[in-house]
């Protein structure tokens, strides 16, 4: 059991038989009446956000989830085939599951797959993946790197705002968190 009190964004604990990812807290602490955590949790099974608040002090169950270090190989009838890199055992994940990620996942990658017992949950991507740009505007004479963007569409299909002077083939470090350009590689 853990304090509501020691959340950290990351954790993983188990609430009403579902386990959930903390994405937010705020301690609060109103003039009249008692402290309470406000917090924003993600379903790892369902991939649903929810806000709950907590009574400060209140206990929780701390979830033990596995980090399993895996290569994506790749896509199969509806899922998608993953190795792991140590007993080279195959699994396969339903594409409704990691929808969200395929986004930033390229044929070859090393991904840590998020298990709960043998239950695969879904997969934990670096905070940073590096793309190509398949598809973008030309670079007009003038365009400055300080102002404006331009949408740009990556490898694996995502969509990205980037600066001007990017263009077709370049190599870009993209945020997962929110899809976001960050620099060129």
């Amino acid at each position: 059991m853990i304090s509501v009190n020691d959340f950290k964004t990351g954790l993983t604990i188990e609430v009403d038989g579902a386990i959930w990812r903390v994405v937010d807290f705020q301690h609060v602490k109103p003039g009249k009446g008692a402290a309470f955590v406000r917090s924003k949790l993600k379903n790892l099974r369902t991939g649903g956000v929810q806000e709950k608040t907590f009574r400060a002090g209140e206990k929780v169950a701390k979830a033990q989830i596995d980090n399993r270090k895996m290569q994506y190989l790749y896509e199969s009838g509806g899922s998608h085939v993953f190795m792991d890199l140590e007993s080279y055992e195959q699994i396969e994940i339903p594409e409704e599951q990691i929808k969200d990620e395929l986004k930033y996942m390229l044929e070859n990658m090393e991904l840590n797959i998020i298990m709960f017992g043998s239950e695969i949950l879904g997969v934990d991507l670096p905070n940073t993946v590096t793309l190509e740009v398949t598809a973008t505007d030309p670079n007009i004479k003038g365009d400055t790197s300080s102002g404006g963007s331009k949408p740009a569409t990556m490898e694996t299909g995502l969509v990205v705002n980037v600066p001007f002077f990017v263009n077709e083939g370049d190599r870009l470090i993209v945020n997962t968190a929110d899809g976001t350009y960050v620099s060129r590689a």
